[in-house]
């Protein structure tokens, strides 16, 4: 009997997503300075403020209002009409010093002996049924809040005229999510349900101060939303898909376009924006597993991030080797202890190797160093690439190297480092798992 499963994802304007863009941008702004900072920076944002506190050790200084500013106008909140734009919010830094009774587990004269720093346990995904091996509902949710912030930055559809102008009535937060209806073997049949819902300028004017007249303006703007995710957000994500996804879209699409009504008020305006809320998001949308630890704003000697990270490594490269159709990998620390306490794999029944699930962990451990610092090392993971993160997932990205430019606004200089993103995305241990499995 076929089933359900659904996975949702929110765009760079959502209020969770801008905290965490700003965690990760200080974050980078500090790791460009200086790669050894140590970092657990959180951000609250709300009507017209941010608030960031947290743990920093640091050699470098940096601007942390203009840095925020900064990035709040490129997400797209940079209009007064928003009531939360860069150019007007407050901007409150409550960063301390991290406590050095955590600092005395991670920091050792013998640099191989680095220490997690924290006790947890991390986990990484991957499934073939999709190109980047991630789950489709949660690969395709991403697919659509990317594309709709990419129309509302082209402001060249899904428009109406403003003051004579004609501008994107799009606004920078949104949401959608998707259902995908599986087989008895766990493949997908067809994507069943679709809900896209995006904030937006008032665009249609009431014809006179009556709620029938507030309703029928209501009206008109849901249908042209409605119309335009069909005939303009649709097509343009069904372009980019391979043929093999977009032969799961058919005539019998459930469709929800903004289902509670007009979305007018949103972002941290109307709703409280924290660091770390949007854990599922980040990851696997809901399959797998997850340990529960955040990733923004945390400097990669905070497992949470970075062993999360190698998991999803090992797990894709397993899955990519023909080891198994899916996988799950998980390990856990100590704070304070190098080697990891446990390592774990689950292959839900898939693996293609005479092997059990336990005899594939210990092959595992022994092809990947799962240390913090070779970590750290493996993935080159103490330079500034943790912006691009914070938004459309931390998984199922493309590796590509970009040059990033860090200017202080104070003696005009600038800092230009040619980095390389989603490095856990490559595909560069199937060899070695190959031939460890004889396959």
């Amino acid at each position: 009997m076929s089933y359900l499963f659904t996975s949702e994802s929110v765009s760079e304007g959502h209020p969770d997503k801008v905290s965490d863009q700003i965690s990760d941008a200080l974050l980078d702004e500090f790791l460009a300075r200086d790669p050894k900072s140590h970092t657990g920076i959180e951000t609250l944002v709300t009507t017209g403020q941010v608030v960031i506190a947290g743990e920093v050790t640091s050699e470098a200084y940096i601007d942390i209002p203009s840095v925020v500013r900064t990035l709040i106008d490129r997400i797209g909140y940079n209009r007064g009409a928003y009531r939360f734009d860069g150019d007007s919010c407050g901007i409150l830094s409550a960063i301390h010093e991290q406590s050095p009774d955590i600092a005395q587990g991670v920091n050792r004269e013998d640099a191989e002996a680095q220490g997690a720093g924290d006790q947890g346990m991390m986990f990484g995904y991957a499934v073939n049924e999709s190109d980047n091996f991630m789950p489709l509902t949660l690969d395709l949710s991403h697919k659509f809040v990317s594309e709709l912030a990419d129309i509302r930055r082209e402001g060249k559809e899904m428009t109406y005229y403003r003051k004579g102008k004609l501008v994107t009535y799009l606004r920078p937060d949104s949401k959608s999510q998707v259902t995908v209806e599986y087989g008895d073997d766990n493949r997908p049949l067809r994507i069943h349900t679709l809900v896209i819902s995006t904030q937006h300028d008032e665009f249609v004017t009431p014809l006179d101060d009556t709620p029938e007249a507030a309703k029928m303006a209501e009206k008109e703007m849901l249908a042209t939303i409605e119309k335009d995710v069909r005939e303009v957000l649709i097509p343009r994500v069904l372009a980019k898909l391979p043929e093999k996804t977009r032969a799961l879209f058919d005539s019998n699409l459930i469709l929800h376009v903004n289902p509670t009504g007009k979305f007018v008020l949103g972002g941290p305006h109307a709703d409280t924006g924290l660091t770390g809320r949007k854990i599922i998001v980040d990851t696997y949308g809901g399959r797998g597993a997850h340990g529960g630890g955040a990733f923004s704003g945390k400097d990669p000697s905070k497992v949470d991030r970075s062993a999360a990270y190698a998991c999803r490594h090992i797990a894709k490269n397993l899955v990519a080797a023909g080891v198994a159709d899916e996988a799950l990998v998980q390990v856990a620390y100590a704070i304070g202890e190098a080697r990891p306490v446990s390592l774990c794999v689950n292959t839900f029944g898939t693996a293609k190797v005479k092997r059990s699930d336990a005899e594939i962990a210990e092959v595992i451990n022994g092809l990947f160093d799962m240390r913090p610092l070779a970590i750290e090392r493996r993935f080159k993971l103490r330079e500034p690439i943790y912006l691009e993160t914070a938004a459309y997932g931390h998984m199922g990205r493309t590796p590509r190297k970009v040059v990033k430019t860090f200017r202080s606004r104070y003696d005009g200089t600038a800092i230009e480092k040619e980095v390389e993103l989603f490095t856990w995305e490559k595909l560069d241990s199937v060899d070695s798992i190959k031939k460890a499995f004889g396959l």
